[in-house]
């Protein structure tokens, strides 16, 4: 997606550092012509009751009130709005939290603008196509496709880059068995695919997560069991 000005998206963006917050604005008027700013989360919840944004950017660490408070307060009257954290701590609880929220993107500190950039598009898609990044797998597993975060009951899911891609490839064509081919094009790009290869990835996180978590076909490919 190229770089356009969006004039019916309302973006707030809540930091508590001037120049960190003046650098955001200035970055975002690349993209939309509707910006707030906020300099704590109080002030942040008055300007969201009264514009009522489609995209919040938000910092965790501020006074009186800190960022995840601020976007938990939001969440309880709005399910839709997209939600960016930036934040200086990497921190497994934060995540969690944030996971818990609904967050487009934790970002940590110092930005990527690679990341941010995505970030942002990811949202403006989303608004777009009125989608949740938030996918509802099995009972108490979930999978949070902008985040790359895999949850059951809570508890985060370590996985491997490849066991990602894979999970990332089924979801996005639920519904149907995909192929050997598409499954080493995606996941394994420009490397060789074994079979013995992708039975291990697909026995490791069927221990991961649950036996019935994957389907295969012989000879046609795998899909998600749900």
């Amino acid at each position: 997606m190229e770089k356009m000005i969006n004039e019916d998206i309302k973006v707030l963006i809540v930091e508590d550092d001037e120049i960190a917050r003046e650098n955001a604005v200035e970055y975002l008027q690349d993209y939309f012509s509707n910006i707030f700013e906020a300099s704590n989360a109080l002030d942040a919840l008055k300007i969201y009751e009264t514009k009522k944004p489609d995209i919040i950017i938000s910092d965790i660490q501020m006074p009186r009130l800190n960022g995840l408070e601020f976007i938990q307060r939001v969440r309880q009257k709005d399910k839709k709005v997209q939600i960016i954290v930036l934040t200086a701590f990497c921190d497994k609880e934060y995540l969690l939290k944030a996971i818990e929220l609904q967050l487009v993107k934790y970002l940590i500190k110092p930005i990527n603008e690679y990341e941010f950039d995505m970030a942002i598009k990811n949202s403006i898609e989303a608004l777009k196509n009125d989608e949740t990044n938030i996918i509802k797998l099995q009972d108490g597993l979930v999978f949070d496709m902008f985040n790359l975060v895999l949850l059951k009951d809570g508890e985060l899911i370590k996985l491997r880059i490849k066991e990602v891609d894979f999970i990332k490839l089924l979801l996005k064509n639920r519904g149907r068995y995909v192929t050997y081919q598409e499954i080493e094009n995606f996941v394994w790009d420009e490397q060789v695919m074994t079979k013995d290869a992708l039975k291990t990835l697909v026995k490791n996180l069927k221990k991961k997560v649950s036996k019935d978590f994957i389907l295969n076909l012989s000879g046609i490919g795998y899909k998600l069991a749900f």
